[in-house]
């Protein structure tokens, strides 16, 4: 499993890389201003999407308000092309790996990216720690 953070630097964007790296997670970084999505990679990014397009458009970002467009008279295509020519229309980090996506930082959202196992081990940690407050 290849986990890739793409965003460009930001708070988010090294919150989330500090995450992977304090739980020893490899992952790849790709800045998305040096090196965009091509608009294939933004289309596997969107089978990854329950809400498609919203999901991963930066609706409050500068350029987004300076392109003054109406996004909703766009066709998939000429919106994805856009996205290639503009990466700042990306939310930032988008996290992905073969099966799962994260938007944004998040810790409970990007714990997804733990190993099952160390997910489990975690859970019976908490809840031994609740259960014994109660019995406390």
């Amino acid at each position: 499993m290849t986990v890739t953070i793409y965003g460009s630097p930001c708070e988010s964007f090294r919150k989330a890389k500090e995450w992977f790296e304090k739980h020893s997670i490899p992952y790849v970084e790709r800045n998305i201003f040096k090196n965009p999505l091509t608009v294939h990679e933004l289309q596997e990014v969107l089978s990854l999407t329950s809400e498609g397009t919203d999901e991963i458009i930066a609706t409050r970002s500068k350029i987004y308000k300076d392109l003054d467009l109406d996004f909703e008279d766009l066709s998939l295509m000429e919106l994805l092309n856009l996205v290639e020519s503009h990466p700042g229309l990306l939310r930032n980090p988008i996290i992905i790996d073969n099966k799962k996506m994260v938007i944004g930082y998040n810790e409970d959202d990007i714990r997804k990216f733990l190993p099952r196992k160390v997910r489990k081990r975690q859970w019976l940690q908490l809840y031994t720690q609740q259960l014994s407050m109660v019995d406390g």
